[in-house]
Formats: C-alpha cells, structure tokens, sequence
C-alpha cells in the first residue's frame, strides 16, 4: 500500500496550466487519470527486473517535486506547531518530509506492479477537489483511493492522499505530534534527520542486493 500512496502523491506531472487563472482548464479527475496514465508509463514500463536507480528515480522525484504542494502538506502535518517554528526551520522541515516521501516511495514503487486502478468519480467544494478511485490489487481485492486537490499557480496540485478511509497527512499529524509532545521539535527534526542519514547510507546496499538476486526473484 506504500507504493500506491506514493504513485497517489505522485500522480500530478500533469496538472499542469498555462495560466494563473483561478481554475485550471482540466477538471481534476481527467488531470488526475491523464497524470496516472503517464506516470504508470514511468514506473511500470521498464524492464521487470530493473531497480529503482538512476535515471528512474531521478525522473521520478522531478514529478514529485515540481508538481506536490510541499508546503501545504508539511503545514498540516504540523498542524499548530508550524506556526511556532521559525521561517528557516519550515524550509528545512519541508525538505526532510519531501524526503522522507520520496524515500518510502521509491523503496516500494515494485510492488505496484501487476496492479490496477479504476476511476470512479469526483467532488468539488470550496475551491477543493476529492478524485475517487480504487485500487485493484494482483489478487483482486479492492483498496479505496481518494486524491484531494486544490489549486495554487494556476493548476491542480494533490495535497492529501486517503486510502481505505484513512488520510496520510491524518497519521503523520498523529506522529509528529507525539514525538514533540514527549520530546520537542528538534527531538522530531533530529529523527527526520537520522532518518534520512541512515536510508540513504542504506538505498545503494538495496539496489545491489535487487541486482545480485536472479530475475525471477526480483
């Protein structure tokens, strides 16, 4: 399921407008099903056997990263601690959250595949707009999946992702807010930056053990 939370957050290459306009000229479910289409192209078009390394990821997180409202996500998973912290540590909170994303992404991203997903429908209020879907797993059980967008600069931008009823940026909140309340936030940043630390040192012993393993087994 982490790996379609991260195709969810990462569906929006193409929510792209032209204009600065309050409403983009694509409505956000054709957006949505149009950016899945190509970003399934991305991840599930190359060699069965190949790691996610290189040139692939790279492409991947410049979708991630260009189109994911960031800010807007890393605000609500801070909830009332965003506003307490200095300027400077929001743009680094920022970056440590987008990393920690990319990362759980794309450490999963093989198991989407052999997956589908169905469109079914969307809602639009106050500017907001819910694109309902489901996934159907290689076993055929169906997993609900709601992308939750707004717009800002002019185009659809996906900042919560729902899936089976439980909101992503709801069990990060729930997280954070733990660690600071027994610790602090620079108990919370300390761990984001272990975190990171350690994942990284960690990410090219994954690939070389995928690329050790025979193909079948991959």
């Amino acid at each position: 399921m982490t790996a379609w939370i991260g195709i969810a957050l990462s569906v929006t290459s193409l929510l792209v407008a032209k204009t600065a306009l309050a409403s983009p000229p694509v409505g956000p479910r054709d957006a949505v099903e149009a950016a899945v289409t190509h970003f399934m192209n991305i991840t599930q078009n190359g060699r069965p056997d190949a790691a996610v390394g290189g040139e692939r990821a790279e492409q991947i997180r410049q979708i991630v990263r260009e189109m994911f409202d960031f800010d807007e996500i890393s605000r609500r998973a801070l909830s009332r601690y965003w506003e307490a912290i200095p300027r400077e540590q929001q743009v680094e909170f920022v970056t440590l959250f987008r990393d920690l994303l990319e990362r759980a992404y794309l450490t999963q991203i093989e198991a989407a595949r052999g997956e589908k997903i169905a469109f079914l429908g969307e809602s639009m209020e106050g500017g907001a707009a819910t694109v309902r879907s489901k996934v159907v797993t290689r076993q055929g059980t169906e997993i609900p999946l709601d992308y939750r967008l707004h717009v800002r600069d002019g185009r659809w931008r996906i900042y919560d992702v729902v899936v089976q009823g439980v909101s992503f940026i709801s069990s990060y909140r729930s997280q954070f807010e733990r660690v600071i309340r027994a610790e602090s936030y620079d108990g919370l940043r300390d761990r984001l930056r272990q975190r990171a630390a350690t994942e990284t040192a960690a990410a090219p012993r994954r690939t070389e053990k995928l690329e050790a393993l025979p193909a079948t087994q991959r």
